[in-house]
């Protein structure tokens, strides 16, 4: 069931795309994390994104 309400659709993009993985646990942490949730190292990236429209 598509998302029809702009708003909402941007929230929701907002929470499944941006965020950050772990290089070495592949745990997905906040975007604002600067180590690991599960395993506390520093070596985290941004997901892979690509926003259809």
């Amino acid at each position: 069931m598509p998302i029809l309400d702009p708003l909402k659709k941007t929230i929701a993009q907002k929470h499944r795309l941006y965020m950050k993985i772990c290089r070495e646990c592949g745990a997905r942490n906040a975007e604002t994390a600067v180590k690991c949730r599960k395993c506390r190292s520093k070596n985290l990236r941004w997901k892979k994104r690509e926003i259809v429209k």
